[in-house]
Formats: C-alpha cells, structure tokens, sequence
C-alpha cells in the first residue's frame, strides 16, 4: 500500500505556496517541504494561487491519504497569508480557524496539533521578511459536513476538521502495518516489569487524549488502531492479567454484536445492533423505529435517554455487558489465558457513558491524578 499524508501536511503545502506567491515566485506547481517526522524533504503538488490584494494572497492543495481509506481524501485546503508589520515582541507566525476548520469548545482556538504548527513554523518562518508578521487563515470548504462524521466533538472540537497527526504519514489504522505495530508495543509491554500487570487498549489519538487526562498511565497505553480482536487474543497470549477496552461508544459498541474490526469501511451495524438490544429491553413501536432511523448513533442514544430515562439505562448497561462478554468469549476462542478485561465508553461530550462491570473495577484501579479531568464525569 502506498503512505499517504495526514492533514497537516497538505495545510503546509498550501500555506507555503501563498506566502511563496507573496514573495514573487511564480508559476510553482510543487513545493518543497521539510516533513521532520521523519526527519526528510519532499516535494508535493499545490493547487491554483491568487494574490487576493496587496499584501494578501491564496494558496490551495488537495488531501491524499494514499491507499488509506480516509474521509480527507480529495479534501480541498485554501491558506490565506498575509503579512503586516510585527513588533520586536511579536509572534512571527499567527494561525486563524477559517470555516471548517475545528475550534476548541471553550476557548475558540484552532485545533492544531503540536506537530502541525511545529511543521508550519520550521517551513514558513525563514521565509517571512524581516519586520513582518505572517497571519494565516486556514478554511476547508467541506471540513463542517466532514466534521460531522468524526468523533471531534467527544474532544470538545466543534465546526469542523481538527488540524491533528503526530507525523506526516497517515497512520493506517485498518492496515495490517498498524497490527504489527500494535502487536510489538504490546510485547514491550508484556516485558515491563513496571507496568505489565495492566494494558489499556484505545483506538486512536482522540482516545489516548482522554484516558491521559482519566489519569491512566502512558506506559499501558496501546493504540490499536481497528485491529481490536487481534490484539485481544494478543495481550491475553502474552499473560497480562488485566486488558481494559477504552473507547468512544460509537467504535467499542461493535463488540456487542461480534464485530471486532471496527473500521466502518469494513464493518458498521451499530444501529441494528443498539435498536436489536433496545427490542429486548422492551422498547416497540414507534420509538423502536426512530432509535433505528437516527441521523447517528448519539443522536438516538440521547434521545431516547430523554424520553424513555429508565430504559435507556437498562439499554446501556445491556450493551456495555455485552461488550465484556463477547470479548471475554472472544479471547477463549484463541488463548488458554483469561484475563480480567473490561470496558469503559465514553461519549461526544468527554462523559463516561458506559462502564462494564469489570471495567468499572479496572478504571478504578488504573486510574490516578484524575483531578484535572473535569469533563469526565460518571457512566450511570
């Protein structure tokens, strides 16, 4: 498979051909970009440029993810740049959330990784004349509707795409080089004495986030990508005695239904899966349908949490349960071993919305220096 670039790249791409464009160079089709993780120089394609006004002019670049199946694919990017006078004490290089891209729900910063600003600065700033300021304004014309597909706003992202990566390749996560990957931080973790007694297996960057900020040790943390079954049968393999399932609801409730690649383009039926388990919570009818006919998981989960309060816990409970159980009978399907191994979900709003009752047990026990943690409440 060919290594596509993840969506800080393409944002560098189109932000130095505008300020390119500013300083006079003309008629460039590619720009040359230092990537710094890894550590080399590659040159990739811009789209159209315009000098907006003096002063002001526009640079665009199209996403490609690669072989990755990825909703930034074909994505376009437009960077305005602008240079204004700048004082001894001025940050040089300034960045503004344009439409669609994500803002932080508390503050209204752009959500912008380390990496990606680390990219912009190294890229741009020997760039910028002396005396000037560069203020960049970022806008993905599709990145609301695309933002609405993600699990953002469970990160308090909201209005669009978030300006995330750790590196300048997509990282595959339905791709078997990211088992491999996973599968060898499990057996260094299986050989660390300090934290072997306990794995947190997590999906994606958002879910490392999160159960950072719960106060669960980085050294038991493992990104699994979608592999989820794989690495189960893994851990339990190489004797930890303790594996929590940490994850967005909207991933981790696949489990319930025996499905353990959980990326979407391989795999979905969340919604038969919760409307099959509301059924046997009792829920008919009417309400049966609008559970199974909502825009979105969260969407019918909420709802009928407020129409129906004593059901829906019920109906939570059932499917956390499941979660657990299926696991369990997952990992006995490929291994002598029997691990303690529980399930924690958490929602769009940073809450913990399900816990197992193994899980329960594991969150305690693992969880430490949770007092910053003040979006995080309690599952019912």
């Amino acid at each position: 498979m060919t290594s596509g670039y993840t969506l800080p790249v393409w944002v560098a791409v189109a932000a130095k051909a505008a300020l390119q464009r500013l300083l006079g160079v003309k008629g460039a089709n590619d720009v040359s970009l230092a990537l710094l993780q890894p550590d080399r120089r590659v040159s990739l394609p811009c789209g159209p440029l315009a000098l907006l006004e003096p002063g002001v002019a526009l640079g665009s670049s199209r996403c490609d993810p690669g072989d990755q199946l990825d909703l930034t694919r074909g994505l376009e990017v437009w960077v305005t740049a602008r240079l204004q006078p700048a004082g001894p004490a001025d940050d040089l290089l300034l960045v503004e959330a344009g439409e669609g891209v994500g803002v932080q729900l508390e503050s209204g910063a752009p959500c912008l990784s380390a990496y990606a600003l680390r990219l912009l600065r190294h890229n741009l700033l020997p760039l910028i004349p002396p005396a000037r300021q560069l203020l960049l304004r970022v806008v993905l014309p599709e990145g609301a509707r695309l933002g609405l597909r993600t699990s953002n706003a469970a990160f308090g992202v909201v209005d669009g795409l978030a300006l995330i990566g750790t590196a300048a390749e997509v990282q595959r996560g339905a791709a078997p080089d990211q088992l491999a990957r996973a599968r060898q931080a499990l057996r260094r973790l299986a050989d660390d004495t300090d934290h072997r007694q306990a794995c947190v297996l997590v999906i994606g960057e958002n879910g490392l986030d999160l159960a950072r900020a719960r106060g669960l040790a980085a050294g038991q943390l493992i990104k699994a990508g979608n592999w989820l079954g794989p690495l189960l049968a893994e851990a339990a393999e190489l004797g930890l005695p303790r594996v929590l399932l940490f994850g967005y609801h909207g991933k981790l409730i696949k489990l319930a239904g025996g499905i353990f690649h959980t990326h979407h383009h391989l795999a979905d039926g969340r919604m038969a899966i919760v409307t099959a388990f509301a059924a046997l919570e009792g829920l008919a009818g009417a309400a049966l349908r609008r559970l199974h006919d909502a825009a979105t998981l969260e969407e019918g989960l909420n709802t009928l949490r407020r129409q129906a309060p004593s059901l829906s816990q019920r109906l939570e409970q059932r499917l956390v349960d499941a979660v657990e159980n299926r696991a369990q009978a997952y990992v006995a399907r490929y291994s002598e071993q029997r691990p303690q191994l529980g399930a924690v979900l958490f929602d769009r709003s940073r809450s913990l919305r399900m816990q197992g009752p193994i899980g329960r047990v594991l969150l305690s026990e693992l969880s430490h220096g949770t007092t910053g943690a003040a979006h995080l409440g309690s599952a019912h």
